[in-house]
């Protein structure tokens, strides 16, 4: 089990890192709104996919954040509260990277992954404050 909270520290040092990418761009004068988007839902995917290996569980290697909360939820049912944050990641995590398939996010589509990714891990501190 000790070597599973080390692994789940060390996916969720992963999503420390694009919280600061998602910040530091939103602080930039040319705001990558894109970026912004891809880093706050790389960053929820890996806070979830922590919460399961601190847990003992395997996780699908999946992007789809709805269906790693499916896998969240029976271990702790609290997680449904965080399906409209992840609903709102969602298209970020692979559509966002072809301009051919989607759309250039704005400031406001930006600012609200980061609140939606920040809402994640105040709620992955609240449930499992052992790996903070």
């Amino acid at each position: 089990m000790r070597e599973n909270q080390e692994i789940a520290r060390q996916w969720l040092a992963e999503a420390s890192g694009d919280l600061l990418n998602a910040d530091n761009n939103l602080e930039a004068e040319n705001i990558p709104f894109d970026t912004v988007c891809f880093h706050c839902q790389q960053a929820a995917e890996k806070m979830l996919k922590a919460l399961l290996v601190s847990r003992g569980m395997e996780y699908p290697f999946t992007h789809d954040l709805l269906l790693l909360l499916e896998n969240v939820l029976e271990i702790n049912s609290d997680a449904e509260r965080l399906r409209d944050d992840l609903a709102i990641l969602m298209p970020y995590a692979v559509e966002i990277r072809y301009p051919d398939d989607w759309f250039m996010p704005s400031l406001a589509d930006a600012e609200e992954a980061r609140e939606s990714a920040a809402r994640v891990l105040q709620w992955l501190e609240i449930c499992a404050p052992v790996l903070f």
